[in-house]
């Protein structure tokens, strides 16, 4: 697009052009014409025959008269127009010039504006380059990996951009750790951490697993894995083969009966809850159909007293664990999967479920389990002369297990209550043990965080299980945690 200036410049050169070629024609015509007058002049008053004809002379003179005058104005009205036009030519080169300049300006403004910024583009680069050299050195990138080996990660974040990658550490390294594992049980996590990361800050140090629980009438729930290791926290599902609705006090559920599960009513969901795992790349640990060796869930085999529950037989348990794990195989999930077998501390059970004998029968073996676990609180009702200490809640069950395999053990549910005063006591015991080497085969524990209201023995109760249920309570916990000879794995809590 032509400038203002340009335009005018044209303009004015076209009108000049034209003007002047028309002077010229107009001045030749006249000296032309003036020639042969002069010429017929010359004869005429030279000879004296002729007055007739210096008459006729005389008249043409007068008739040529006016165009001299006109030709006259013409050359006037030609210079003021070549003055005017060079005046005009003069202010346009002026307006040229001061355009011209503030374009350079504007040029060199923009020239420092871009080096500027690829200066700043290649600090930007140079940082990037330093802090991935950083991260390499300290082994963040080859330690933090899929099973396989192979980096896991998510997909795209919900605004659209790519997400940054999901890892986590090889289940290698998940089934045999470095120092022990603390988990938590909150009300949402690892969907809202909230109440989790609200109770961390209490006690300064985040906990490294999270436990939740999920029912048989779910699928597969992807984000809990994502969202966990989002965390660096390693994932504890219970996972529970019955609705998840259902309360604890609901025994018979005949749909999801062990006879069921291992007929194969339920080998469609076990091979698409598979599936699903091995599409996270991510590790889990899976603590299936827990307490099976009390008589309270669909899963139990016996009632305590002779009978059965829920239409499930002897050996059903074995054959229904087994049954899950080889489906899991086919579909490739155990590559990703740590099976946890964690059944009830057997204190309080009835002497028929207590035995180690009826223990022994639930374990479906070394090959399908990876470890093996406890439920184990400090609960009402307590007994003549108690004590209140970690021996008196787990020893007698840690020494059934270890009489049953070697597998790590995980204290998968633990917890305990505010009732009779006796829970900070219990709170350093439990650490104080810990410490102990016979104990040294436990890799860590999840703590129940919640308060829960149920009836024991008809009597309606709230048990206060959290660790920060008294300000006692929470001292205790904290104490115990940070002891060097337990060997936690201790993050500050943000």
């Amino acid at each position: 697009m032509s400038s203002p200036t340009s335009t005018l410049s044209s303009r004015a050169h076209s009108w000049w052009a034209q003007s002047k070629s028309r002077s010229q024609a107009t001045a030749a015509a006249f000296i032309a014409l003036a020639t042969v007058l002069v010429s017929i002049s010359a004869y005429v008053w030279v000879s004296p025959t002729s007055a007739p004809l210096r008459k006729a002379v005389a008249d043409a003179a007068e008739t040529v008269t006016p165009f001299a005058a006109q030709n006259a104005e013409l050359k006037r009205n030609l210079e003021r127009a070549t003055r005017t036009i060079a005046s005009q030519k003069g202010k346009m080169t002026a307006m040229q010039a001061q355009s011209l300049a503030a374009q350079a300006g504007t040029a060199k403004q923009l020239a420092a504006a871009q080096q500027k910024t690829l200066a700043a583009q290649n600090e930007l680069a140079s940082v990037k380059a330093q802090l991935a050299a950083a991260q390499s050195k300290t082994g963040h990138s080859s330690a933090r990996t899929t099973a396989s080996g192979k980096p896991a990660s998510s997909s795209s974040s919900s605004s659209g951009n790519a997400a940054a990658p999901i890892t986590a550490p090889a289940r290698a390294d998940l089934l045999s750790p470095s120092t022990r594992y603390y988990g938590m049980y909150t009300e949402q996590a690892p969907f809202n951490w909230a109440t989790f990361d609200a109770t961390s800050a209490k006690v300064g140090v985040s906990p490294n697993l999270v436990g939740y629980f999920s029912g048989w009438d779910e699928s597969f729930r992807a984000n809990a894995v994502t969202r966990s290791w989002q965390q660096g926290r390693l994932p504890l599902l219970t996972w529970e083969s019955r609705p998840i609705g259902d309360a604890n006090n609901v025994v018979d559920s005949p749909d999801y009966s062990l006879p069921k599960i291992i007929g194969g009513s339920f080998d469609s969901y076990l091979h698409q809850y598979a599936k699903d795992i091995v599409a996270t790349g991510l590790p889990l640990a899976i603590r299936l159909d827990h307490e099976m060796n009390g008589n309270w869930y669909p899963w139990s085999e016996s009632n305590g007293n002779g009978g059965t529950v829920n239409g499930n037989g002897a050996g059903d348990y074995v054959k229904m664990w087994r049954h899950v794990h080889d489906i899991f195989q086919q579909e490739g999930a155990n590559d990703l999967v740590i099976w946890d077998w964690s059944p009830n501390i057997v204190n309080k059970l009835s002497p028929s479920l207590r035995s180690a004998g009826y223990l022994q029968s639930l374990y479906p073996g070394d090959e399908y389990v990876d470890w093996v676990g406890l439920s184990g609180y400090l609960r009402p009702p307590y007994s003549a002369n108690q004590e209140f200490t970690f021996d008196n809640t787990f020893t007698p069950s840690l020494d059934m297990l270890r009489g049953i395999t070697k597998k790590p053990i995980l204290l998968s549910e633990v917890g305990a209550s505010e009732i009779g005063g006796h829970k900070a006591a219990w709170v350093t015991s439990f650490f104080q043990a810990l410490g102990q080497p016979q104990n040294s085969d436990v890799i860590g524990f999840s703590w129940f965080n919640l308060a829960i209201t149920s009836y024991v023995q008809g009597e309606r109760a709230t048990n206060d299980w959290r660790v920060d249920s008294r300000p006692d309570s929470l001292s205790a916990f904290i104490a115990g945690l940070t002891r060097p000879e337990d060997d936690f794995a201790l993050t500050p809590a943000p």
